[in-house]
C-alpha cells in the first residue's frame, strides 16, 4: 500500500515581501478565504491551517465570506500549539457594505471571530454601501442602493482612521475602487491607504489604476490572480475569457516545466502585486511559485501583451438603478458615475 507524505513546508523567511510606506512588510502572496459558494466554511479554515503549517504568513478574510468565526478557531489552535506566533502572521480583512456607518463595530467583531486584538490590514471592501444577500442572481438590486457619495465614503474613513488611533488596526486600505475615486480620498484623508485590493489577473491588469497606487506608494494586492474559476455564477458572462488557457501563458509555462498557475502568480509578483488566490488543492503550488525564478524581460512583454481588459468580477448586483450597466461601477471615462 502506498503512502502518501505532506510535503515539507516552504521557510517562510525565503518568500518575498512588499515594503509598505509605513516601512512594514507585506509577504508578497497570501491565502484568499473566499471560498465563493462552493467551499464551506469548515472546509476553508482547514485549508488555513495547512496553509499555514505549509509556510503561507499572509491570510486575506472578510466578514462577508462568512467563515471567519471558524478560521478564528484554526488560528487560535495554531497559536496554542506555536505553530506561528501573532507577529508571525499578516490578517487582514475588511468592513462589509451594510457596515459602513458602524465599521468600529464591524472591526471588533472581525477582531472577535478571528479571536485577534488586533488587525494588520483593514479594508473598505467596496465603496459602495449597497448591500445584498448571500447567493443572489445577478439581477438583485437592493431599493437602498446608491452611487458613490464622497462625503458619505469619508465618514466611513474617518472611522477607519480612528482604529488605527485605537491600536485595533496596523493599516487600512481601500478595495474596488477607481482611480478618480482614490483621488479625492487622498485629497481628504488623514491617513492615507497603504493597500488596493483589486481585481488583477493577466486579461485584466488595470494599467492606470495599477500605476497610480505605485505613483502613491500604495501597495496594489491582486485578487482572482488565477482569473477566478471558482467564482460565483452571477459573476459569469459568455465574453469572459480563460487567462489559464491563455496560449502565452501556456507556453511559457511548458518552457519552464511548471503549471499556468504558477506563472501567472510568478508574474504578478515580478510586477509589484501581492496575489492572494484561494485553493483547497493547490496552496503548496500556488506559494512555490512565489520561488520560482524570475521571468525573462521577454516573458514579462509577452504576459502584458495579452491584457484583454476582461473584468469578472462586475459587480452588477451593487448598481443603484434598473437601466445601469456594471461599467458604471467603474468610471470608465475618468469621472465618477452621478446619480
Amino acid at each position: 500500500m502506498t503512502q502518501t507524505t505532506t510535503p515539507a513546508p516552504i521557510d517562510p523567511a525565503s518568500i518575498p515581501y512588499f515594503t509598505l510606506s509605513t516601512g512594514d512588510r507585506l509577504p508578497a502572496i497570501g491565502l484568499g478565504t473566499f471560498g465563493s459558494d462552493a467551499v464551506a466554511p469548515a472546509v476553508v479554515a482547514t485549508t488555513v491551517t495547512e496553509a499555514v503549517r505549509a509556510g503561507y504568513r499572509h491570510i486575506d478574510c472578510a466578514s462577508v465570506y462568512g467563515n471567519e468565526g471558524q478560521i478564528g478557531g484554526v488560528l487560535a489552535d495554531l497559536f496554542a500549539h506555536r505553530v506561528v506566533g501573532r507577529d508571525d502572521l499578516w490578517i487582514t480583512s475588511k468592513v462589509w457594505n451594510d457596515m459602513h456607518g458602524r465599521v468600529g463595530a464591524s472591526c471588533r467583531k472581525s477582531l472577535q471571530d478571528l479571536r485577534l486584538d488586533h488587525l494588520d490590514l483593514f479594508l473598505v471592501h467596496w465603496p459602495f454601501p449597497n448591500y445584498h444577500p448571500p447567493k443572489c442572481d445577478v439581477t438583485m438590486r437592493s431599493p437602498d442602493a446608491r452611487p458613490y457619495i464622497h462625503d458619505a465614503f469619508m465618514r466611513t474613513w474617518e472611522q477607519m482612521e480612528r482604529l488605527v488611533d485605537e491600536g485595533l488596526v496596523r493599516h487600512i486600505g481601500t478595495s474596488n475602487m477607481t482611480v478618480p475615486k482614490m483621488e479625492l480620498l487622498l485629497r481628504d484623508a488623514r491617513i492615507r491607504p497603504a493597500c488596493n485590493e483589486m481585481e488583477l489577473h493577466p486579461h485584466f491588469q488595470q494599467p492606470a489604476l495599477f500605476d497610480f497606487c505605485a505613483q502613491h506608494a500604495i501597495q496594489p494586492i491582486a485578487y482572482c490572480p488565477l482569473g477566478s474559476p471558482g467564482r460565483p455564477d452571477r459573476d459569469r458572462t459568455p465574453e469572459d475569457t480563460v487567462d489559464l488557457e491563455d496560449p502565452v501563458l501556456t507556453s511559457i509555462a511548458r518552457s519552464a516545466g511548471v503549471a499556468p498557475a504558477q506563472v501567472a502568480l510568478r508574474w504578478a509578483i515580478q510586477r509589484g502585486q501581492a496575489p492572494i488566490p484561494f485553493s483547497v488543492n493547490h496552496f503548496r503550488e500556488n506559494l512555490a511559485a512565489a520561488l520560482l525564478p524570475p521571468l525573462s524581460a521577454s516573458a514579462m512583454q509577452a504576459i502584458a501583451g495579452i491584457d484583454k481588459g476582461c473584468r469578472l468580477i462586475k459587480g452588477q448586483v451593487f448598481l443603484w438603478k434598473d437601466d445601469q450597466g456594471w461599467e458604471d461601477l467603474w468610471d470608465p471615462d475618468g469621472t465618477i458615475t452621478p446619480a
